[in-house]
């Protein structure tokens, strides 16, 4: 009689575990893997895809339940920051009250929600404009899910995240954020403390990991509207629409600052819209995949860096400003070229309109760029549909995104 063909299923599904010397995997990883598989082979088949040919958006929007499956969502990351799950199998918390208190924050306000120590998912009740008395200080494992209500985080001091992982800030308005700080400010439910001045960011990544920001709209900040400094990595930035502006991203602390050597960033799918001048990003040492978005608005220059960074420019619209002066892409900065020829900057792909050109430098294809490759890209003459909606949308109960 023959093996039975479940033990000789078995049987060859254990003889490479049998034959190896060290321990068996841990299981925690195992599972990890085995779900960043499923997730990407769902993603790869357009999983309740809605012909957008944006992975993210084909992945949840066109769900009309998703109300009830809001941490679905936290499936549906891509690029570098993909393995942020945020609030997910976390609590529901409702944000129900506008006001805030920065040291003793009452239940149903958002910085409330945002220090607690376990894992939530954040939603809000209604439409509602947040004044932060001071910088709202996010702990780990944290959602911030606008869809269903039109948030709107202005006005004052906005999002800081110094020190934590796994966050997700979706579909908020973030806007005229001003400096805060020299003032006591909750950073968890057991500890406040004195912060110095704030730069004005709209967020603030601060020696942070598995970050994803996706689908806000962000505009007319004091300082930048997204800043990753002091080792920050593993980040996606997505679907979001930015405008009126003038330093809009800075990734990477300073030229010396060599712990940024670390960071991986993807920027995906942002339409860069009217008003913007500089720093679509600016970037150091790290490595960083600028793909699929949509550049129609800049003044001095749309991509620039220092210190070495690799930047991988692939399947982007840029769409210069009929000023003859301003119509690189690119700007190297810092640096002679004797030193910027060897930064391994390039551009696949991308589209040149009215005149817009890209400087590239370094050897070509190298081990750098496969760094600096978080997703495949898209042929660039679809950006345009796959970026048609990006910002905070208008989600309602019961309809498609």
């Amino acid at each position: 009689m023959g093996i039975p063909l479940f033990s000789l299923i078995l049987l060859l599904l254990l003889l490479p575990l049998l034959t190896l010397s060290s321990p068996f995997p841990d299981p925690e990883l195992v599972v990890q893997e085995f779900n960043e598989k499923v997730n990407a082979s769902r993603r790869n088949l357009g999983f309740l895809s809605c012909g957008t040919g944006n992975p993210i958006d084909d992945c949840w929007r066109c769900d009309p339940n998703w109300k009830n499956n809001r941490q679905r969502l936290a499936d549906c990351a891509i690029g570098f920051g993909r393995r942020a799950v945020g609030g997910r199998n976390g609590k529901i918390y409702v944000v129900t009250d506008p006001g805030d208190d920065a040291v003793n924050p009452k239940p149903g306000t958002l910085r409330y929600g945002a220090i607690q120590s376990e894992p939530l998912w954040i939603t809000f009740s209604r439409d509602m404009v947040i004044t932060l008395k001071q910088e709202l200080m996010i702990t780990s494992f944290k959602t911030i899910d606008g869809r269903g209500a039109r948030v709107h985080i202005a006005n004052g001091p906005c999002i800081t995240l110094q020190y934590v992982t796994n966050v997700i800030i979706h579909g908020i308005n973030i806007h005229d954020c001003k400096q805060g700080g020299n003032a006591y400010v909750r950073d968890s439910t057991k500890h406040f403390g004195w912060r110095g001045l704030t730069d004005g960011d709209g967020v603030s990544i601060f020696s942070s990991s598995n970050i994803w920001i996706d689908h806000c709209s962000l505009s007319n900040c004091q300082d930048g509207l997204i800043d990753a400094i002091r080792g920050s990595t593993a980040i996606t930035i997505s679907n979001n629409y930015m405008t009126h502006h003038d330093k809009v991203m800075l990734l990477g602390h300073s030229d010396s600052y060599t712990r940024d050597k670390v960071m991986q960033v993807t920027i995906a799918f942002n339409h860069f819209g009217e008003g913007l001048i500089q720093r679509m990003p600016r970037c150091r040492h790290g490595y960083f995949h600028v793909v699929n978005n949509d550049y129609t608005h800049w003044r001095m220059y749309a991509i620039g860096g220092s210190a070495d960074p690799t930047i991988n420019s692939q399947g982007n619209r840029f769409l210069a400003p009929d000023d003859r002066d301003h119509k690189e892409v690119t700007k190297h900065e810092t640096a002679p070229r004797s030193q910027w020829k060897n930064w391994s900057w390039r551009s696949e792909g991308d589209s040149m309109l009215n005149g817009a050109f890209f400087t590239p430098s370094g050897a070509g294809a190298s081990s750098n760029f496969a760094k600096a490759s978080s997703l495949s890209a898209r042929p660039s003459s679809l950006v345009s549909s796959m970026t048609a909606t990006a910002g905070a949308l208008n989600c309602r109960e019961g309809a498609a995104c």
